[in-house]
């Protein structure tokens, strides 16, 4: 990079975007402290940290939009082991992210579109859908993604990845690291931690090559710790919705999740999540919920429906029905143990070996029993997505073995997490009020 593009990069970064970043937060707090701010029947006010959340996420992408000009950069699943890239300077970016925020601004069923006239089939993961449709055409709600000097894609999450992958590798004429993670049953052998392993040390050598620099294990355990501490903190801000009434739902969770995803590993994430767990906890020691009038209380299971949120959340509200946990964003939570800063490659292994959907269906309706008791659910909403098939596999088992096992209903909502195209208000309505009068007896 040149001293024109440094220079470029700051000027438009660190002068004049996170001036007007800023700027925009405190007005957008100002305004939210204001006593006309918000009369919702049934909701209470937004949470505060709510402007601080945007600013970093905008910020996010607006160093992105810059970051070829300033560094290599990665483009990774969001189940990577990000902290090894993180350690050696990449800047980061996960396209399934970037997907769901073009779920959440409704223009994925377009970039589908495009990927869908360039010969990609409907029945492909709608995010991998809208990220080819996005690289193919350009376009993107957040201004403009970085181009990749380095793909990382870890089968922890699904074998969709893989093949993605491949194709942005062959467009983008990039190295591509792969993370072969076996699947587990019940937990990790050493044999599995020790060839997973094995693999972070050889993806080391690749990244190093690309990044022009050797690895710092000082940094690495560093960066370590930082995702730890951000991991730990972000479980406890899930529990403060065991408390009655929530002063969270998952549908806070949706959003406020962003920074456990894709920025681990940064201080300012730490402090994120700290500024938001002192504001949940007031809000519990007050007794203030998410919910004007909590009467009923759901467990929600798979991923969001982005482009719905805010309509099921209003709906659920209306009925006083909270929804306060989420196999979803728990499961960025409950990868805390496997952390170990002191050891930060073999941790590393174990940790990205155990997410959710490297496991069994068995360990999801364990979680799931364990997370009814702990929150005290009444019910349970199990979103069957089709674009998540390893998600979904088991729900129509699951939710009979919650009513038998676990004493709560449960509905089987058909949808899909970023194509508006499978979903149908008036069945979902119609499915959901049925289920709600179930539950209200």
């Amino acid at each position: 990079m040149s001293i024109v593009d440094k220079v470029a990069y700051h000027l438009n970064v660190s002068l004049l975007g996170n001036g007007f970043l800023r700027f925009n937060r405190l007005r957008q707090t100002a305004r939210m402290g204001r006593s006309d701010f918000w009369d919702h029947d049934q909701l209470a006010p937004p949470l505060m940290s709510s402007p601080r959340l945007k600013e970093l996420i905008s910020r996010h992408y607006l160093k992105g939009r810059y970051a070829n000009l300033n560094g290599k950069v990665v483009w990774a699943t969001s189940g990577a082991p990000i902290e090894l890239f993180e350690a050696l300077g990449f800047f980061l970016i996960y396209p399934e992210n970037h997907a769901a925020v073009c779920g959440i601004r409704r223009v994925a069923e377009t970039l589908c579109g495009h990927a869908e006239a360039a010969g990609y089939s409907r029945d492909i993961c709608s995010y991998a859908r809208t990220d080819f449709g996005s690289v193919l055409s350009g376009e993107t709600p957040v201004g403009r993604l970085p181009r990749p000097d380095l793909l990382v894609c870890c089968t922890n999450i699904c074998q969709t990845v893989l093949f993605w992958y491949r194709v942005l590798a062959r467009h983008f004429n990039v190295p591509l690291v792969l993370i072969d993670t076996p699947f587990i049953y019940t937990e990790a052998s050493d044999h599995a931690v020790d060839f997973v392993k094995r693999q972070l040390e050889d993806a080391v050598e690749v990244a190093e090559r690309v990044a022009g620099r050797a690895l710092s294990e000082a940094k690495l355990r560093e960066v370590t710790r930082l995702s730890l501490t951000a991991v730990q903190l972000w479980m406890e801000v899930l529990e403060t919705g065991k408390h009655q009434p929530s002063p969270i739902t998952a549908f806070d969770e949706f959003i406020h999740m962003a920074p456990i995803v894709e920025m681990r590993g940064k201080a300012f994430t730490v402090d994120y999540y700290r500024q938001l767990l002192v504001e949940l906890r007031a809000r519990q020691a007050q007794g203030i919920g998410a919910l004007k009038h909590e009467k009923k209380r759901l467990l929600w299971d798979n991923l969001p429906v982005w482009y719905r949120v805010r309509w099921l959340s209003n709906r659920l509200a209306e009925r006083g029905v909270a929804l306060v946990a989420s196999t979803y964003t728990n499961a960025w939570g409950e990868l805390a143990p496997f952390f170990d800063a002191t050891r930060p490659l073999e941790s590393a292994a174990r940790a990205y070996l155990h997410p959710i959907l490297n496991r069994g269906t068995g360990h999801k309706l364990t979680t799931m029993k364990r997370l009814v008791t702990d929150y005290n659910i009444d019910g349970v909403i199990l979103h069957s997505d089709r674009s998540c098939k390893p998600y979904s596999i088991g729900q129509i088992e699951q939710r009979k073995r919650l009513g038998s096992e676990a004493g709560v209903p449960a509905l089987l909502l058909e949808a899909d997490h970023s194509d508006p195209r499978s979903f149908s208000e008036e069945q979902v309505a119609a499915r959901l009020d049925a289920f709600l009068e179930v539950l209200e007896g």
